[in-house]
């Protein structure tokens, strides 16, 4: 009796746990029952930022609208400090991180990357008059540069490549970032594409690009956990299909390749 009992209780156990297995929805499931696409972003120029309103604009924004309403979901906007993005998104506290992150095999062994569905780089813009007749890598290699950055932004990396020496100011956007270099705290700000030239064009009586060429080129994708392969399936098509229609690039030109939004947008970004 005790035999049959343990296997009794054996079977019962594996029952129920392969039934619970079963139960267990996808991500995908679950953004259907709920509705509601949740997004994880951070604000910075053109990705993502305030108009005039308080409303969120930027080719993140279009990206994300045009994916939910394709999908006929409601989206829901969630801005999460840099930094903290990937933990907010491995907690649960949204379903995908749309905010122009660049894949790095570190980040990869957190999250799970879709396709790519832009492409960027890293470039440089400096002071007219901290950073004059500065024109070369090692001008801005040595201890006595200081340079500001995004915290926990890929441009953290790209500047410890190749600035090992200088000294790095670090924010938590890309506004104050560049705020430093125009209040004449630092040399030069690094910032993914279009943001340096952007400002070199804006600002053009204090900041002026040194460098001709890139100095990286980043691939952005979204991200989601672990093990959601449902919800990577469907990002991947979606990006697909807007990449193969010339929604994505006509999006990425508007936002990276003209100023014609910039009077919507709130003063300070």
């Amino acid at each position: 009796m005790k035999r049959l009992l343990s296997i009794f209780l054996a079977i019962t156990t594996l029952v129920t746990s392969s039934l619970a297995i079963a139960s267990d929805k996808s991500a995908l499931t679950e953004i259907k029952e709920r509705g509601t696409l949740r997004v994880g972003m951070s604000t910075f120029v053109p990705w993502a930022m305030r108009d005039k309103q308080g409303e969120l604009v930027g080719f993140e924004v279009d990206v994300a609208r045009r994916l939910a309403s394709d999908a006929g979901l409601k989206i829901e906007f969630i801005p999460t400090a840099w930094d903290g993005i990937i933990p907010a998104l491995l907690a649960g506290k949204f379903d995908v991180i749309i905010g122009g992150m660049s894949i790095t095999p570190a980040r990869n062994m957190s999250v799970l990357f879709t396709a790519p569905y832009a492409h960027s780089g890293v470039q440089l813009a400096a002071s007219k008059d901290k950073a004059d007749g500065k024109v070369t890598i090692a001008d801005y290699n040595k201890r006595s540069v200081t340079l500001a950055v995004r915290r926990g932004a890929f441009t953290v990396q790209t500047a410890k490549k190749y600035f090992p020496k200088a000294k790095l100011r670090q924010f938590d956007d890309e506004a104050q970032a560049f705020q430093e270099v125009l209040n004449g705290n630092a040399h030069a700000s690094l910032a993914s594409s279009p943001k340096p030239e952007q400002m070199a064009i804006q600002y053009s009586d204090k900041l002026f690009l040194p460098f001709k060429e890139r100095l990286s080129r980043g691939s952005e994708a979204f991200a989601i956990r672990q093990g959601e392969f449902d919800l990577l399936n469907f990002f991947n098509n979606w990006i697909l299909l807007r990449t193969e229609d010339g929604w994505l690039k006509e999006r990425h030109d508007y936002w990276f390749t003209t100023l014609d939004w910039q009077d919507q947008i709130a003063k300070g970004q």
